[in-house]
Formats: C-alpha cells, structure tokens, sequence
C-alpha cells in the first residue's frame, strides 16, 4: 500500500552525508579531468561525438559541484524562516542538472544531422581516428571511476541519482566515442563520428527529460508518485466516528519525505466523550501504516461539521 519511499526520522545521518560528499568531490575531480582531455582531442580531432560527450562531462563537473554544494547544505538544521532546513536543494540540484542535459542532447541532434546531411548537404571534416580513439579510451577510464565512486550512494536521493546517472550517461558516450573511432579507422567512414553523436544525444534527451519531469513534481508540490489520496481518504472514512476528510494534500518535501494533511469531520460524539486524541493517534497511526507517511510528517486538523460548515474554502 505505500508508494516506494522508506522512511526514518532523522533520514540520512552525519556520516551517510559526510560519505555521499566525500564520494561526489572525488567524481567531481575526476570528471573535471576527463573534461580537459576531451575539449583537447575535440580541438584535435574536429570530432562532434567528443565534443558532444565533451560538453556533456562539463556538465557533469559543473553538476557534481552542485551537487557537492546541495550534499552540504541539505543536512543543515532547520530554522523558524528555513522549516524544513535545506532538504529541497537536493530536488533543485537535480532539476538544474536535468536542464543543463537536456540543452546537451537537443544540441547534439541538430549538428548531428546537420553533419549527415539528412536535410541538405551534410559537412564532416578529416578526424584522426587514433587520437578519437586515445581520448575516447581516457573519457571512459575516468567514467568508470567516477561511476565506482559514486555506486554506493546512488539511491540516497535525487542529488545523488542525477549525479550517478549524468556520469553513466557520460560513460556510455565515450562508448560511442570509441566504436566511431574503430569504425573511422577500419572502415573510413567519416559520418560514423556524427552517428556516435546522435546515438549520444538519444541517450541524453529521454533520461534528462525524465528527470526533469520527476524532479519538477516536488517543486510544484504534485502529490508523491504512487500515492493515490481516494485511497487514503477511504482508509480514513473507515475509522469510527470520522464522518469526511477534506482539503486533503499530499507532497514530497525532499527524497524519502512526504508530508500530508486534511481536515477531519467527527461526528459530535467523539468530543464530548473525549476520544480526539484517541482519532487523531489513530488518523496518523493509518497513514503510517498503509502509505509510509511518519506519524510526525501527517497534520490532521479535527472539525465538528458545525466547525467544517463555517469554512468558506473546502476543497475535496
């Protein structure tokens, strides 16, 4: 009956944070190595798939350091005007870095096209095969070391997702930086570079849009994948003496924390026998139990239905 997202309390705890940083600024270093290499053998070469996958690792060195940035912030302790302490920067990291990659791969079709000629004449310059295939080999080598550094934390939120993924991604186009490489140097056809390209760019748009997707839910407050509120609401219904559940809402806060609230008609029986407590602990018991919402992020505000009457904006 839950929706997919654990929850503790205290989520992620000083050394989880203090590993899932360390692990970022060690990729973050790296890949801002690989980025020097292959801005140089795109320079060298005239190859659109390294500079494709060039700018693509730019992105990801100018991501992880977000990402680093949002890691260290996210934890910090809540505040009277800062609630809910830092926990989104997370959500906007990932969505900035989901951004940044789909201009990426948009870029990289259209040149990539343009390149084959597929709507007028098409253009590749002379690229040495054997120095796309030394920076293709570089770019993979220090991919799969990020992605080494990154594994173990990579399902600790979205921060840490979108990292891992922009790196695997990266990873996957020096691939296709080293298989245009072999084919241009046994076969000689030049358009296998753009080809690489596209198949770069077709890797980057469909994951950065799914993720901006993702990511732009928590930030306009849709309610948690997963969680259908006719279902909590019928759940509710069910306890005694609750008579209707309005303004009901749902949302995610940051990973692994959703948050709910409603207004609760009891019948008139349940306060002058003194049982709200009683129906509030069990309101909260439900959602816990049925959808993995803490009984400490669920607010219930209990109404009689003279008390709901009166309110002149309810909302189902």
């Amino acid at each position: 009956m839950g929706f997919g997202h654990s929850h503790t309390h205290d989520h992620h705890g000083p050394g989880q944070a203090g590993a899932g940083r360390a692990r970022l600024a060690i990729a973050c270093g790296i890949t801002s190595g690989i980025v020097l290499a292959q801005f140089l053998g795109a320079w060298l070469t005239g190859s659109l798939a390294l500079l494709t996958d060039a700018v693509h690792s730019l992105t990801d060195s100018i991501g992880l350091l977000v990402a680093l940035t949002a890691a260290s912030l996210m934890f910090r302790a809540a505040t009277t005007t800062r609630t809910w302490g830092w926990r989104r920067v997370e959500i906007l990291a990932g969505f900035l870095q989901a951004a940044l990659l789909l201009g990426i791969g948009i870029y990289a079709l259209i040149e990539g096209v343009q390149r084959l000629g597929l709507f007028g004449s098409g253009h590749s310059p002379d690229i040495a095969p054997e120095l796309l295939l030394i920076f293709g080999a570089i770019g993979l080598a220090g991919n799969i070391a990020s992605l080494a550094v990154l594994a173990r934390g990579r399902r600790e939120n979205f921060n840490m997702r979108a990292a891992f993924l922009e790196v695997a991604a990266d990873a996957l186009g020096s691939l296709g930086v080293i298989i245009a490489a072999v084919v241009l140097w046994t076969t000689g056809w030049a358009q296998a570079d753009a080809v690489a390209a596209l198949v770069i760019a077709c890797l980057i748009i469909p994951r950065a849009a799914r993720l901006l997707q993702e990511t732009s839910r928590v930030l306009l407050d849709f309610t948690p994948a997963g969680l259908d509120l006719e279902e909590v609401r019928r759940h509710m219904l069910a306890l005694e003496h609750v008579e209707e559940v309005h303004d009901l809402h749902a949302s995610m806060i940051a990973t692994g924390l959703p948050v709910l609230s409603a207004h609760v008609v009891v019948d008139e029986a349940c306060f002058t026998a003194g049982c709200a407590p009683q129906k509030l602990a069990e309101l909260r018991a439900c959602v816990a139990e049925h959808f993995d919402i803490a009984v400490e992020h669920s607010t219930f505000q209990l109404e009689t239905r003279s008390i709901a009457d009166q309110e002149t904006h309810v909302h189902s």
